[in-house]
C-alpha cells in the first residue's frame, strides 16, 4: 500500500492564501510521500491551474492518486442535481488528465427538512448511477466517502454500492468519518474490506462539552477532536491489516484536520502512517 497526502491536510494555508497548489506538491515531496489527492473546490483558474500543476507533479515525481469531487446531490432543483453530475464528470476528467484512477465523491446533505430521507437517497442513488456510467466509459473508479446522513455508515455506503450496480463505485474508507455517526471504524472495514477503492486516513478522539479547537459535533451529539493520524481513537494497524487481507493495493490518503500547525500536522501523520503501514 502506497502513502499519498490530501491537499485538504493543509486547506487553511490554501484559504488564507499563502499556498496555492504547486506550494502543497512542494510540500508532499518534503513529507515523504509518492501521490497526492487534489480537490475541485481547490481551483482558482482550471485552465492556468493544470499546467502548473502538471510542471509541479513532474518536478517532484509526484503520482496523483485521487481526484475529489465536491458534490452534493440532495437537491429538488433539477438543473443543480445536472450541475452536481457535471461536478462529478468533470472531477473523472480531472482525473483521466492526471492519470488518477479513482475519484472521491459524496452523496450529499440534506439542505431543509423539505426533502425527505427517501427521496434525498433516491437522488443520491441517481446521480452516483449517472455518474457511474461516465467513469466506466473513462476507466475510473468513484469512491464513495462514508460522509454525513446517506452514506456515513458502513451499510449506507454498502447499500448504495449494491444499488447502483456498477465495478465503478467503491468505498472511500475514512477512518475518522464512522465515529461522527455512532459506528466503530473497526466494525465498519470488517463490512467493507472487499469493496474499498480509496482510503482517508484520519483520526478524532471524544472529548466533553466546552471542548475548543477543530472539534466537530457528530450526528449522534457527540463532539470529537481531530488529531494526528495515530494519536487518537481509530486502529489504524487493524484496519490496514484488514485491507491487506483483502487485497487492497490502493493508496492510503493522510487527510489531516487537527488543531496543529497544518504542516507539523500533516508531516506527523505521514510518519505515523508509514509506520503503521511498515509493521504490516
Amino acid at each position: 500500500m502506497n502513502i499519498s497526502l490530501s491537499m485538504w491536510s493543509v486547506h487553511k494555508l490554501w484559504y488564507e492564501g499563502k499556498w496555492d497548489t504547486a506550494d502543497f506538491l512542494g510540500f508532499a515531496s518534503e513529507a515523504g510521500v509518492t501521490g497526492v489527492e487534489l480537490l475541485s473546490c481547490f481551483w482558482r483558474d482550471k485552465e492556468k491551474d493544470i499546467p502548473l500543476i502538471d510542471e509541479a507533479l513532474q518536478k517532484h515525481g509526484l503520482k496523483v492518486a485521487c481526484f475529489s469531487a465536491c458534490n452534493n446531490f440532495v437537491t429538488a432543483d433539477d438543473s443543480q442535481r445536472e450541475a452536481q453530475l457535471k461536478e462529478v464528470t468533470d472531477a473523472v476528467d480531472a482525473a483521466v488528465h492526471f492519470g488518477a484512477k479513482v475519484v472521491r465523491v459524496f452523496s450529499g446533505d440534506l439542505p431543509n427538512d423539505s426533502i425527505s430521507f427517501e427521496q434525498g437517497m433516491q437522488y443520491v442513488i441517481d446521480g452516483l448511477s449517472a455518474a457511474a456510467r461516465y467513469a466506466e466509459q473513462k476507466g475510473v473508479t468513484l469512491c464513495l466517502e462514508n460522509h454525513g446522513l446517506f452514506a456515513g455508515r458502513s451499510d449506507q455506503v454498502m447499500s448504495i454500492i449494491r444499488e447502483v450496480n456498477s465495478h465503478a463505485l467503491r468505498s472511500t474508507f475514512d477512518t475518522g468519518n464512522f465515529l461522527l455517526v455512532g459506528q466503530s471504524s473497526s466494525d465498519a472495514i470488517d463490512e467493507l474490506k472487499g469493496f474499498v477503492g480509496h482510503v482517508h486516513v484520519k483520526d478524532f478522539v471524544p472529548v466533553p462539552e466546552g471542548t475548543t479547537g477543530a472539534v466537530i459535533r457528530a450526528l449522534t451529539g457527540e463532539l470529537f477532536l481531530g488529531k494526528i493520524a495515530g494519536e487518537g481513537a481509530v486502529d489504524l494497524k487493524y484496519i490496514f491489516g484488514e485491507l491487506k487481507k483483502s487485497g487492497f493495493d490502493g493508496w492510503l490518503t493522510v487527510e489531516f484536520e487537527g488543531d496543529e500547525e497544518p504542516r507539523h500536522g500533516s508531516m506527523e501523520a505521514v510518519n505515523h502512517v508509514t509506520r503503521i503501514a511498515a509493521t504490516l
